[in-house]
């Protein structure tokens, strides 16, 4: 493969790190953020300037990275969970906001503007994604199938009723957006690694926004949904590139295609193009085994 190919691959792999952590949040646990490219950006610019400062492998200050992103997710969930979820949401938006002009505020240790671009090469960091990508993927899929994943589902469709039924639904939500936080962190740092230089404008609220698209579009209730609409929404502007419409390459109007997407996905298929649908093993026996039997009474 071409290194363009390879960076397609890497891309999308990192935007289903992203859309699974969404996925975590929103589709269990029923919150609506829209700041979790703060924490693509925190795990991300931690974890290359400790590498920096200290002279440390990039392995160990993944995980300070990491660290870090949980921790000022739970540092901001402990107050505002409670609040109403427009407001939670609105709150997430403008913490996001902060996080990149903080960013460009410490320019003396993350270049501000211009861009941090001191990172190290990794080799074969396409097998390193593709395998970081598959664990979170099954991660969270089985965390969907999992006793505590109920109980998110129950917190979802009926908070009230989880709360008749002993579920503690502060802690529930707390854990949650901890962990969706953690799994943006793992993005932000294979996004670095990817592309070698990290800008603040990266990181803004169009990529949160983005994520949130990309879930709805592929299904809120599927995982099979949030891998395929996060890889396929990902690709689709590279496909557009050649692409021109009023003199501009139709790469350029990507904010808009997804726009009218979601649209027309609200409107005909509010459950996403997958709705509640998982792909597994069995569903793919089956199919392998209808497609043999159709072929051999062919």
């Amino acid at each position: 493969m071409s290194s363009y190919q390879l960076g397609l691959i890497m891309n999308s792999c990192i935007s289903i790190i992203g859309v699974t952590g969404v996925f975590a949040i929103t589709s269990l646990a029923g919150m609506f953020s829209l700041g979790q490219a703060a924490y693509l950006a925190i795990g991300s610019y931690v974890t290359f300037i400790l590498a920096r400062m200290f002279n440390l492998p990039i392995f160990v200050t993944s995980v300070a990275g990491i660290g870090l992103s949980a921790l000022c997710a739970y540092v901001i969930s402990v107050p505002t969970l409670k609040l109403r979820k427009d407001y939670f949401a609105l709150i997430t938006m403008g913490f996001g906001q902060m996080i990149t002009a903080t960013i460009v505020l410490l320019e003396r240790y993350t270049n501000g503007s211009i861009g941090y671009s001191r990172i190290p090469k990794v080799n074969h960091l396409v097998w390193v994604i593709l395998g970081i990508t598959a664990l979170v993927v099954f991660c969270v899929r089985n965390l969907k199938y999992s006793r505590f994943g109920r109980m998110c589902i129950a917190l979802k469709t009926d908070e009230i009723a989880a709360k008749s039924f002993g579920i503690d639904v502060y802690r529930l939500k707390l854990r949650m957006y901890v962990l969706a936080s953690a799994i943006a962190g793992i993005a932000g740092i294979l996004y670095g690694l990817k592309n070698r230089v990290i800008l603040p404008d990266s990181f803004g609220w169009n990529l949160s926004a983005e994520m949130q698209i990309f879930l709805f579009f592929g299904g809120t209730n599927s995982i099979t949904g949030a891998v395929f609409a996060g890889a396929l929404l990902k690709l689709l502007p590279e496909l557009f590139r050649t692409v021109t419409l009023f003199g501009q390459s139709l790469q350029e109007y990507r904010t808009i295609i997804y726009c009218v997407l979601i649209l027309l996905i609200i409107n005909f298929r509010p459950s996403g193009v997958f709705g509640e649908y998982e792909l597994s093993l069995r569903a793919i026996k089956r199919f392998v085994i209808r497609n043999r039997k159709e072929s051999n009474n062919g």
